[in-house]
């Protein structure tokens, strides 16, 4: 099960890198989800850092080994990640939650959380690969109430709600969460998954603007594929894989 055994640390540099030394050094079992109260150099999508408050937040990692899905398959456990993520958190809020392709969670146009997966590939001599281990790094916004000037559009569940939480009882009842639909993904429900992944898409069926290169443009974001390109309509059709375009919010 995801989350079992919950290991709490008070202070690490990433608890990605923290998940990897126990990897490595034969000591972290599946689903050991390593939760920190501090993190000093948390790590976000294409090499940007996520600061978070001490003592405030969800910082957790999740061991994953995700022997029956292929090297090619790795949107399918970031889907399954997000969609979990954003059930959750839909109990505080029914209508605004979305999933910002691919895996952050926005409330409104402001966001909430965001994942980051990193795995270990193994490369055989027939030139095959399997999927070793996977680390589910997740970082919500829980009790922080101030934030920095270089974060464009951060929101808490306390500045949602109005109410202060146990983060740690949260990132428990958040495994659980996650946990399910990893059950739906052993499961080969990765339709299901995707479906509602699509379902709770930012800004599907609206017009944004999209940045590649030195190209802006605007498109209707249509939905996402399987394998995670992001579908967009602007003239033609045009599907993108993740780091080849930016959102312009």
């Amino acid at each position: 099960m995801l989350g079992t055994p919950f290991i709490e640390l008070q202070s690490v540099d990433s608890t990605n890198n923290y998940a990897f030394t126990q990897i490595h050094a034969n000591m972290a079992l599946p689903g050991t989800c390593y939760f920190a109260h501090e993190q000093t150099s948390g790590k976000g999508q294409r090499g940007k850092s996520w600061a978070t408050e001490t003592g405030a937040n969800i910082i957790l990692s999740i061991v994953v080994k995700p022997h029956f899905l292929q090297s090619f398959q790795q949107f399918q456990l970031s889907a399954c990640v997000a969609v979990g993520t954003r059930q959750f958190f839909n109990q505080y809020d029914k209508d605004s939650l979305k999933i910002k392709w691919p895996n952050d969670i926005y409330w409104r146009d402001r966001k909430l959380g965001g994942i980051l997966i990193e795995n270990i590939i193994r490369s055989h001599e027939s030139g095959s690969e399997s999927w070793v281990w996977a680390v589910v790094g997740i970082g919500v916004n829980i009790n922080q109430a101030n934030f920095g000037a270089e974060l464009k559009n951060p929101v808490s569940l306390k500045q949602i709600t109005g109410d202060s939480f146990d983060q740690v009882d949260l990132a428990k009842k958040l495994c659980l969460s996650i946990d399910q639909f990893y059950e739906k993904l052993m499961n080969r429900e990765e339709k299901t998954i995707l479906e509602m992944y699509n379902q709770f898409l930012y800004k599907k069926g609206e017009l944004v603007k999209l940045k590649k290169g030195n190209r802006i443009f605007s498109g209707i974001i249509k939905n996402v594929t399987q394998t995670g390109q992001l579908i967009v309509q602007h003239g033609v059709e045009e599907q993108f894989d993740f780091g080849e375009i930016e959102w312009l919010i």
